[in-house]
């Protein structure tokens, strides 16, 4: 990645770009990377901002689902940002959900894929047990369609997390966070445009989870990328930018 991190006011986010602001919100155990085709694709002519969210770094007793969207309010006010479009993954889009309930003048649209929020099967139901390289390869694994996306680099980055004691336990809290913090009677009072693109083969926030999203959301559409899992902008880069794309030039008109 030959993108520049900033470290401002206590803030760590890329800012690529220049125009309409996308926001992207990565996940539990996402980093900045996985959306490097992203600012690839889209900073030519949008801004595109990603902060780094402090899941290892927030108190133990206030690591949650809430407290994340709050750090995201302080870091949009920071950088008085408007008519912002919301890109979340898994987690993140969970975090966007409930920043876009407590901020509805702030964003203009939404983009969620393999989002918690409903439902989700983290690691395949089991947490990764520290010390066990092969287990925690085959829970990344997991992650994806094709298992060859889970390369050791990223495997490795997971496995130093989840034996990190410190991490971990804000893992565990924040996952217990998000499973509590389901939004089903909420997503009604969402009423901007919301795009939903998702791995047709996710095996943590399944096909249903999508449909259920798709029926909830006042304004919404839903597309499927085949022969993909949890990460479509990972996964399926070229797709799921073409995805975004048709939607964000929708919703421009």
């Amino acid at each position: 990645m030959d993108f520049v991190l900033k470290e401002e006011n206590g803030f760590s986010y890329i800012d690529e770009g220049e125009g309409d602001v996308l926001l992207l919100l990565h996940g539990l155990m996402g980093g900045l990377s996985n959306w490097d085709k992203v600012i690839e694709d889209f900073r030519s002519e949008f801004r595109v901002i990603i902060p780094i969210l402090p899941i290892y770094d927030l108190p133990l007793l206030t690591t949650g689902v809430k407290s994340l969207a709050k750090y995201v309010h302080k870091f949009v006010t920071y950088k008085e940002l408007s008519d912002v479009t919301l890109l979340g993954n898994s987690l993140g889009g969970h975090v966007a959900l409930i920043y876009v309930l407590s901020h509805p003048s702030v964003v203009r649209s939404m983009v969620l894929t393999g989002s918690s929020g409903l439902y989700e099967n983290a690691f395949g139901g089991t947490f990764p047990k520290r010390g066990n390289y092969e287990f925690v390869k085959e829970k990344v694994e997991f992650t994806f369609y094709d298992p060859k996306i889970a390369t050791k680099e990223l495997v490795d980055e997971v496995y130093r997390t989840v034996n990190d004691r410190h991490s971990v336990i804000r893992i565990l809290a924040m996952a217990k966070s998000a499973i509590r913090h389901n939004m089903k009677k909420d997503l009604n009072k969402i009423e901007i445009p919301v795009s939903l693109i998702w791995g047709k083969d996710d095996k943590i926030t399944p096909p249903e989870v999508a449909i259920e999203f798709h029926e909830l959301l006042p304004d919404s559409e839903l597309h499927w990328i085949n022969n993909c899992g949890h990460a479509p902008m990972m996964e399926c880069p070229e797709e799921f930018n073409r995805l975004l794309k048709g939607f964000l030039e929708r919703i421009r008109v």
